[in-house]
This record gives structure tokens, sequence and C-alpha cells, in this order.
């Protein structure tokens, strides 16, 4: 990945629009690379980040592309804290009772 620069301009494209269902999202230019990642997981619901892709010149990233992307050590942006996973019901009442 050491040829990838996140200081260049992207597109997000959506996932093809299918019968009853459609994309949450339109069409996407971004200054940057790196802005456009950091919208694609931090912003886009999982279904429509599901089959979306970002072009970046002539390469183009599917979800598993981005993810790497948005993980990799040379991100340069700062990444949203991750909510804390949700606790079951059943977890929670046994959590009460000790």
């Amino acid at each position: 990945m050491a040829s990838f620069s996140f200081n260049t301009a992207a597109e997000l494209f959506p996932a093809a629009i299918r019968k009853k269902k459609r994309a949450g999202f339109a069409y996407r230019r971004f200054g940057t690379a790196a802005e456009a990642v950091r919208f694609a997981i931090e912003e886009l619901p999982a279904d429509s980040l599901n089959g979306a892709y970002l072009q970046v010149d002539e390469a183009r990233f599917d979800q598993s592309g981005i993810r790497t992307l948005y993980e990799s050590q040379e991100f340069p942006l700062p990444r949203r804290p991750r909510k804390p996973e949700p606790v079951p019901a059943s977890d929670k009442a046994d959590t009460e009772a000790a």
C-alpha cells in the first residue's frame, strides 16, 4: 500500500440499485481519499457500504478494501472512537443481580 496516496481526490459510488431497494446514499466526490474513506466507514450505514466502491485514480476499492485503508497505519485522519457494544438484556439482569 506504499504507493497509495490519501491526498488524492476520490469518488464514492453507491451500490447498484436493486429491485425495491435503493442505495442509502448518492455518488459523492471528495477532495481527498482520506475524507472519502472516513465518510464511508464512519457515516454510511453498513447496508449502504455493502456493494459500494471507492475510486481513487484508476484503482477501485470495495467494502473490504475501504476498511483496510481505514485501518492502515498510514490513515492520516483521526478515527472516531468506537461505540461500546450494547449489552444484551439477559446480561444486564445478571450484572444487576450480582
